[in-house]
């Protein structure tokens, strides 16, 4: 069976460069695993068990169908569109005939979510990739409970996390814990959070002051403020006059106003030559502005997905649709790969939750990523710096979770 498999998703892997000169998803480890494993790696803790007792799906027949629930209509319907045409690439890259697309418009509200849902599990769906926003998420997780299928939601909202519900969206805690170990690494051992008062800021906060016990450093400082203040001179301030000063502050702030702070923290006395300025994945999108125009940023640092392989699927879907995506469409590409991937492996019931969350993890237009039992996703992420011309890895991403040695 494994020597099948890594033959199918071998030639997934060949046909998707060809097509589309983009990487296709593979199940990382899986390969390398294949002539001593003669099952599937067992995870660590097993997965939650549903609200309510459900009875097994059937075993599959025909096409597999799984359900894309985004916006197609109301405000985010662009953001939607782009979200489904990256989903339909990835079915053209791996997937053949044997997996079939639900599209269902969730209106962008929780009701059209939730009657997204219910109409795609009556079709049969056997997955459910979407809805985007951790409202919608929230109608539709019960829904699926019920049905004892899984999602894989493109929120980042943590707390949606859990009872068969992956969060595959870019979540703080895995950003903070690779800048702020990478500075560590570099000698800092006094850090510093500027953070607005809001769900992103507590993230943040409640991420950097986690791990900083674990790296052996502090969370010296900790300044909130109104996200809609404008002069920010004043949580600068306040983290000027530290004593003794910071080695390292982290913004949870991204575009101008990560430059406005940067500003007003050189201005105050806070000089990035002996304060190592770290951010989050608000930086890594091409749409907040180049970080770099701004001096007092430049050299600072944060934590995301290696970019080369992303910008060949961002290139490839401006050449196919005529607009660039936006930043998450990468995840749709991705979720929909998994789908893919799993559905390939000949299995009866291709989204067992052993297979969901294989501890080797997927490798994808993001990087080494695995899907976790408590719904949550970790990410092997690359630490970069800022430049006058753009961003630089500075450490690379690490090909396994065993170099993280988790």
């Amino acid at each position: 069976m494994w020597r099948r498999l890594v033959a199918r998703l071998a030639t997934a892997f060949s046909q998707g460069l060809k097509r589309h000169g983009v990487a296709a998803l593979l199940v990382a480890g899986l390969l390398s695993a294949c002539s001593t494993l003669s099952a599937p790696p067992r995870v660590a803790q097993a997965p939650q068990p549903v609200a309510a007792p459900v009875a097994p799906l059937p075993e599959t027949q025909g096409p597999v169908k799984v359900a894309v629930l985004v916006p197609l209509s109301g405000q985010s319907a662009a953001i939607g569109q782009s979200m489904l045409d990256a989903a339909q690439m990835a079915l053209f890259d791996m997937a053949g005939d044997q997996l079939q697309l639900l599209p269902r418009d969730t209106k962008g509200t929780p009701n059209g979510a939730a009657d997204a849902a219910r109409q795609a599990l009556a079709e049969g769906a056997r997955l459910i990739i979407g809805p985007l926003f951790a409202a919608d998420v929230a109608a539709v997780r019960p829904i699926a409970q019920n049905a004892g299928v899984d999602v894989l939601a493109f929120t980042n909202d943590a707390t949606q996390a859990g009872n068969g519900t992956y969060v595959m969206g870019f979540v703080p805690a895995d950003q903070v814990s690779r800048v702020a170990g990478y500075a560590r690494s570099r000698g800092a051992t006094r850090f510093t959070v500027l953070a607005p008062r809001s769900p992103y800021g507590d993230a943040v906060v409640n991420a950097m002051q986690s791990i900083a016990p674990r790296l052996g450093a502090m969370t010296t400082q900790v300044e909130r403020y109104d996200p809609a203040i404008t002069d920010l001179s004043v949580p600068a301030k306040q983290v000027a006059q530290e004593t003794p000063q910071p080695q390292a502050v982290m913004l949870a702030e991204g575009g101008q106003r990560a430059q406005g702070i940067a500003q007003a923290l050189a201005a105050n006395g806070v000089q990035p030559q002996q304060v190592k300025l770290l951010g989050t994945g608000l930086w890594d999108d091409s749409s907040q502005g180049a970080l770099g125009q701004e001096p007092a940023l430049v050299g600072a640092l944060y934590a995301a997905p290696t970019p080369q392989t992303r910008a060949r699927f961002e290139s490839q879907f401006e050449q196919v649709y005529g607009r660039k995506p936006p930043r998450i469409a990468t995840l749709a590409y991705d979720a929909t790969s998994i789908a893919a991937v799993l559905t390939r492996s000949g299995g009866p019931v291709p989204f067992d939750r052993m297979a969901m969350t294989n501890p080797n993890g997927f490798e994808g237009l993001d990087g080494l990523f695995r899907l976790r039992a408590d719904g949550m996703v970790e990410r092997g992420l690359a630490v970069m710096e800022i430049t006058p011309t753009g961003s630089r890895v500075v450490d690379p991403a690490p090909p396994s979770f065993e170099m993280l040695g988790q």
